[in-house]
């Protein structure tokens, strides 16, 4: 008996597949290497990318959007809150059963039900146009992801700024979409971070922060299409 998919998928449905896979290798790998998931989510970013670049090309199918969004919860909303929930949880156990150890386990689980509502949203309103309402489920995992591999390991300041990204991610503030071109410099960017996280005493990381900090604070003022 053949799988009910065969020839139903195209190939940016591949890619979309494989980044849901890499966001649960993030997620396998978080609680003993959080520097490896970080540079695995930015990798899942670099497929999130590159499956609608493939399906504007090739075209896409019927059940491309929707594996889009199913995929985007593992790499973006469950593998960053993992992340950070192994450093908060390092630092105050959830067995002390202190107002932190509860911060340490509440706060990435609203991230990734925040993450999974926009998603939802996204999916009902936003999917054909040019710009979304909230801040991207990809940019918020990007920005916890970059943040740890800059040197940003405070669990209060990780935590501070998840919950932050939680608000913002179903806040009512317009997004528009990167131009092509950006989008390509980023994800060069994206892949530099990802093969030598460390080098030039972490310039690469941080640099990449920069830009993902600009765009949350500037893009919905000053990066508009012209119409």
């Amino acid at each position: 008996m053949q799988p009910r998919f065969l020839g139903q998928l195209g190939l940016a449905d591949l890619i979309t597949v494989t980044n849901a896979a890499i966001g649960f290798l993030a997620v396998a790998v978080a609680p003993t290497d959080p520097s490896l998931a970080a540079r695995l989510i930015l990798l899942a970013a670099i497929a999130d990318g590159l499956d609608g670049v493939v399906a504007r090309t090739l075209g896409g199918t019927a059940v491309g959007p929707h594996l889009d969004s199913l995929a985007d919860i593992a790499s973006f909303g469950v593998a960053p809150a993992a992340i950070v929930y192994v450093v908060a949880g390092s630092a105050w156990p959830i067995a002390t059963a202190t107002p932190a150890a509860g911060a340490a386990l509440a706060i990435p689980a609203a991230f990734v039900g925040m993450a999974t509502i926009r998603l939802g949203f996204y999916m009902l309103h936003d999917q054909d146009t040019r710009e979304t309402v909230g801040v991207q489920t990809t940019l918020a995992a990007t920005l916890i992801a970059v943040a740890y591999l800059a040197g940003v390991t405070d669990p209060v300041l990780l935590l501070g700024a998840t919950a932050a990204l939680s608000y913002l991610m179903i806040a009512s503030i317009t997004y528009p979409e990167l131009y092509d071109r950006d989008a390509i410099v980023l994800g060069g960017l994206q892949a530099l971070v990802v093969a030598a996280p460390t080098a030039l005493d972490r310039a690469l990381p941080r640099a990449l922060l920069l830009c993902a900090l600009a765009y949350l604070l500037f893009a919905p003022v000053l990066y508009w299409r012209r119409t």
